[in-house]
């Protein structure tokens, strides 16, 4: 038992269940050619983000953290043709890979990718009436993790679903005197999400091609 076997099980799982097309094989080809973090989320996760979009009928869901635009993919394909996905970046560099991405793939009329420092973006997202979001995806810098979360929570409505990834850190989220600013950030998140009545929450560990973490959701049940 070991990473050797997660690693198999999740491409058995991708092989047989998530068959990626070819857009969005190339779309990590194309991330990896301009040489983005490989962070993306793995394809059965991509598809998972898909599902859930589709599950609750997403017609509006808000992305923080775009990368090469892979999981954005996922995220917009799940969308009726009339809906719309706003996703953050900071990197001007990564979002011009996203955009490509996003052209090939035939969704970038309905994806709006924004550049700039998502703290300073969600302002301007809710001056401009944006909200409420169905679905808010958060998967950037994990120390503004419970800053994000109150914005969602600001763009979001009851019903509302909040998934934030990469909250297990390899098990490191249990260590409490921990200074890895990460790890800081998922346990803030943690403790603001327990204690916010707007919100039932739980979490997941999750082993596969991108080691040992998981994923955090809440469901907005008050405004």
């Amino acid at each position: 038992m070991g990473e050797a076997l997660w690693v198999d099980v999740d491409r058995y799982i991708d092989d047989v269940l998530v068959k990626q097309d070819a857009v969005l094989k190339a779309a990590l080809t194309s991330s990896d050619a301009a040489e983005l973090p490989t962070i993306s989320v793995s394809p059965n996760q991509g598809k998972l983000l898909h599902i859930i979009a589709r599950s609750i009928s997403a017609r509006a869901i808000l992305e923080i953290g775009t990368l090469g635009g892979y999981s954005t993919i996922w995220l917009a394909s799940a969308l009726p043709p009339d809906g719309r996905l706003i996703t953050l970046e900071a990197s001007e560099k990564h979002a011009a890979v996203a955009r490509a991405n996003l052209v090939k793939a035939e969704l970038n009329d309905r994806v709006d990718v924004r550049v700039g420092r998502a703290l300073e973006t969600l302002p301007k997202i809710a001056a401009e009436g944006k909200g409420p979001f169905d679905l808010v995806f958060i998967d950037a810098d994990k120390t503004a993790n419970p800053d994000y979360f109150e914005w969602a929570l600001t763009l979001s409505r009851p019903g509302s679903l909040i998934l934030i990834d990469n909250v297990v850190r390899d098990g490191k989220v249990i260590e409490a005197g921990s200074r890895d600013p990460d790890v800081i950030g998922v346990r803030r998140l943690f403790d603001v999400m327990s204690k916010d009545p707007r919100v039932v929450a739980s979490a997941m560990q999750t082993v596969g091609v991108k080691g040992y973490d998981g994923f955090a959701m809440a469901l907005v049940v008050e405004p």
